[in-house]
């Protein structure tokens, strides 16, 4: 099929080389020429593990180009809504500006017998707005809602074998004239037995704001217990342990540490708070207040430990904060707890040197004012204390006893609960980790 992919981000551009990878013919439209240059080459602008390489392979094919010019999409079948939904400055709600910008750049172009999907996370309702737009525009044409469940990290697997597809069409039906053209589109997946479930609009919006919520409140739940854990001298790691194997509850997502970032999760449930207070349905979702307050008090908590670590007083402490972006396997630092926290500490009077092996020139951009190390054994050299905030694969893999020989003060607190708490301390460390003894 013949597929036009608007917006190149983090969502467009791995949807778009995975569309291509399925065998479709795909073009990718975005207003940033600088992206569209890097794409154009193969390069993602941004680190997403296997991205460049699928890029590379699915362009020598020649089934993928890039480009500013939104008349490209004349000819395409289906074309995909792929822009960001940012939380409004000031406000709780999502910025539509960006999805609203995109739809009316793409009517003039479209055909009779087009479909419009949208997998940006936008507010429930706005689906059945953009569908008035389209058969306004091309009354043949037809307006789906795809909502996308990527992971940063795992985005090209998420995209190629997902765990399910919803397709939200207008009546719900599973009869409409989209569901046979999306299947189509997903042809290959659905064939290897992934399951797809068609819903009305309002539904299919729903899924992703609701799954977001339900995870943040997990991750929320258990950074609570930590807190509990810490007054009571329990240890939160085996309390997960422990109500995780009830399959009513499950172990993933209850990990302890500093909380959730990235730009998903915390503007996603400001964003549904928001839109729940204009229908008129606020009360359902004031838990998701505590679910973010306890997520933002893990930072100042981690502050707080850290001085703790450091005898009571931060004011010149050296301290090497082990990564920047939200989470490892990214580059991204979107709302980044261990940037955050770095910032708070800085502004407390410590010295702190930031490392991460892919993230540091988006951090600078962010946070200009830290000081950052790309080289890990400099970042650590004659530290008053180390901090993982990052759980990269070579900050797990730390030898304890050879780091101790460059630090100044073998101490570290464990933001993530990953490290061997015995290994750390019968190597001569101060160990610290959340809700842990």
């Amino acid at each position: 099929m013949r597929i036009s992919v608007i917006g190149c981000g983090y969502l467009g551009a791995v949807h778009a080389a995975c569309m291509a990878k399925l065998g479709h013919e795909v073009v990718g439209i975005d207003v940033d020429e600088r992206k569209i240059a890097e794409l154009s080459a193969a390069r993602a602008p941004f680190f997403e593990p296997g991205l460049d390489e699928l890029l590379k392979e699915v362009q020598e094919t020649g089934r993928l180009t890039f480009t500013t010019d939104m008349s490209a999409a004349a000819g395409s079948n289906v074309h995909f809504i792929c822009v960001g939904t940012p939380q409004k400055k000031g406000e709780n709600g999502a910025d539509m500006s960006y999805v609203d910008a995109a739809t009316n750049g793409l009517l003039p172009h479209l055909s009779p017998g087009d479909l419009v999907v949208g997998k940006s996370t936008v507010p429930v309702g706005t689906a059945g707005r953009l569908s008035s737009l389209v058969r306004n525009q091309e009354p043949d044409a037809h307006l789906v809602w795809n909502p996308e469940f990527l992971r940063e990290g795992h985005a090209v697997a998420d995209t190629l074998q997902p765990d399910r597809f919803v397709y939200g069409v207008p009546d719900g039906s599973e009869h409409h004239a989209a569901v046979g053209v999306l299947d189509e589109v997903y042809a290959v997946p659905l064939a290897d037995g992934v399951p797809r479930l068609v819903m009305d609009h309002p539904t299919a919006e729903l899924v992703k704001a609701a799954a977001n919520s339900f995870l943040a409140t997990k991750i929320s739940f258990i950074n609570a217990m930590a807190e509990v854990c810490e007054a009571a001298g329990a240890d939160v790691t085996r309390l997960a342990d422990a109500i995780g194997m009830d399959d009513r509850i499950g172990r993933k997502f209850l990990n302890a540490g500093i909380g959730f970032g990235g730009g998903c999760l915390p503007k996603d449930i400001r964003a549904f708070m928001a839109r729940a207070g204009e229908l008129g349905a606020d009360q359902a979702l004031t838990f998701l207040r505590e679910v973010d307050a306890i997520n933002m008090r893990r930072r100042s908590r981690v502050v707080e430990l850290t001085r703790e670590l450091c005898g009571g007083m931060l004011l010149g402490k050296r301290i090497t904060v082990l990564g920047a972006a939200f989470k490892p396997e990214s580059d991204d630092v979107r709302d980044s707890p261990a940037l955050s926290i770095a910032a708070q500490l800085q502004l407390q009077g410590a010295v702190v040197t930031v490392t991460d092996p892919k993230a540091l020139a988006n951090a600078a951009r962010r946070f200009p004012e830290l000081h950052y190390e790309s080289d890990l054994d400099k970042s650590v050299a004659k530290a008053d204390a180390v901090l993982l905030l990052t759980e990269w694969q070579q900050y797990r893999d730390l030898d304890p006893y050879a780091l101790a020989g460059v630090v100044a003060s073998s101490r570290i607190l464990d933001g993530r609960n990953v490290l061997d708490a015995a290994k750390w301390r019968a190597a001569g460390w101060t160990y610290r980790g959340l809700g842990r003894p």
